[in-house]
């Protein structure tokens, strides 16, 4: 499977992994072209972040245990996208 997209909810303590440490892990994880990560909530240990990576064959477990092995965890995959190109998605009106 051609996974291109991933998004994922990412916790990590305030005071440590950092964020650059999080990034240079997800980059050198195989597949992985570009990360953005973008903090969602703060609380006073916490940090809550929403991770998007893209790239070609992603390999989704090596992202995982690359995330893993900063310190920080991840909730939930909140997106996947697979497939010959991305698909975007499109809100449902209700």
């Amino acid at each position: 499977m051609n996974l291109r997209r991933v998004m994922l909810d990412v916790d990590k303590a305030r005071s440590r992994p950092e964020m650059t440490e999080i990034a240079a892990a997800i980059e050198a994880a195989p597949g992985v072209e570009a990360v953005n990560i973008t903090v969602t909530e703060i609380d006073v240990e916490t940090v809550g972040m929403e991770v998007t990576v893209v790239g070609e064959q992603i390999d989704y477990v090596a992202l995982v245990d690359a995330i893993d092995g900063t310190g920080a965890v991840v909730h939930s995959t909140d997106e996947l996208v697979a497939g010959d190109r991305i698909v975007e998605r499109v809100p449902r009106s209700r």
